[in-house]
C-alpha cells in the first residue's frame, strides 16, 4: 500500500519556519519526505530547527530573509532553489499587534502591512513564478481574525483579511498553471509567543491567564503547533488535489461555536 501524505521528492519553502507554527510545519513536511527550505529573519532559531530535522534524517536548509523586502526574498529563493521547480510554499511569517482604531497609529498599520501583507505578496510572487511550469501547492497562514471581530486587533485583523483575499485571487488566477492555493485560519495556538505575552502582561497570574485564554476556544484548550502542521501537510499532499481556493478553520470551534 502506498503511504498517505507522501512528499518524497517535493521541494518546499516555509517562511517564518524558525519558531512556533512555522517550526512545526517545517518538521512535519520534512518528516514526510519534503526537502524543506526555511526562510526566517532569525538565523539562530532557523538553524536550531535545521539541526532538529537533520537529527531525524530529514532534508532541510535555512536562509535569512526579510519577507517585507522583495530583494531579500528573491535572493533567498535563489539561494534555496535557484531556478528549479518549487512544489510547496508556506506563507507563515507574520507579526502581531494589539490595538483598536483609537490607539493604533498609522505607523503601526504600516509595520503590519509591510510584513503580513506585502511580505506574503513578495513570497507569492517569487513562488508562483517558480511553480507555474509544473504546478504546486501554496498554503497561506490566515487567522480567525480574518473572519470575526476580535477586540483590539484592528491592524492584525486587517492584514489577515488581506491574506484571505490574496488566497482567493491566487487560487483563481493560477488554475491554468495547476497551482493550488489555500489558507488555514488558526485560533489561539500554544506557542512560546503566547507564554511570553502572558508572562510580560500578567506577572504572577500566568496559570490563571493561560486557563482563561484556553477557555476562549469552545473545545476548552489552545491548539498545538503540531496540529497546524498536520493540516498544512494534508493541503500540500496529493490527497488534497481537489482542494483550492479554500480556507480551513482550525480553531477549536472559535468562529462557529463561540456564541
Amino acid at each position: 500500500m502506498s503511504k498517505k501524505f507522501n512528499l518524497d521528492g517535493k521541494v518546499a519553502i516555509v517562511t517564518g519556519g524558525g519558531s512556533g507554527i512555522g517550526r512545526a510545519i517545517a518538521i512535519v513536511l520534512a518528516g514526510n519526505g519534503a526537502k524543506v527550505n526555511i526562510l526566517d529573519m532569525n538565523p539562530e532559531g532557523a538553524n536550531e530547527v535545521v539541526d532538529e530535522i537533520k537529527k531525524e534524517g530529514g532534508e532541510v536548509s535555512a536562509f535569512q530573509c526579510d519577507v517585507a523586502n522583495p530583494e531579500s526574498v528573491e535572493l533567498a529563493f535563489e539561494k534555496a532553489i535557484g531556478n528549479n521547480q518549487l512544489d510547496i510554499l508556506i506563507n507563515n511569517a507574520g507579526i502581531a499587534h494589539v490595538g483598536s482604531i483609537l490607539n493604533t497609529t498609522a505607523e503601526d498599520l504600516d509595520r503590519i502591512y509591510q510584513v503580513n501583507i506585502r511580505g506574503v505578496f513578495n513570497t507569492l510572487k517569487a513562488g508562483v513564478e517558480r511553480m507555474k511550469s509544473s504546478g504546486g501547492a501554496i498554503v497561506n497562514l490566515s487567522s480567525v481574525a480574518a473572519h470575526v471581530g476580535i477586540s483590539d486587533r484592528l491592524a492584525y485583523s486587517t492584514s489577515k483579511g488581506a491574506v484571505h483575499a490574496m488566497t482567493l485571487s491566487v487560487a483563481k488566477d493560477c488554475l491554468p498553471y495547476k497551482i493550488r492555493c489555500n489558507s488555514i485560519s488558526p485560533g489561539r495556538v500554544h506557542t512560546p509567543f503566547v507564554d511570553g505575552f502572558i508572562e510580560k502582561n500578567y506577572p504572577g497570574r500566568e496559570q490563571e491567564m493561560f486557563e482563561n485564554l484556553s477557555k476562549t476556544q469552545p473545545i476548552g484548550r489552545m491548539g498545538q503547533p503540531q496540529e497546524m502542521g498536520d493540516l498544512v501537510l494534508f493541503l500540500c499532499s496529493d490527497e488534497a488535489s481537489f482542494i483550492t481556493g479554500s480556507d480551513f478553520a482550525i480553531d477549536g470551534g472559535f468562529v462557529t461555536l463561540n456564541t
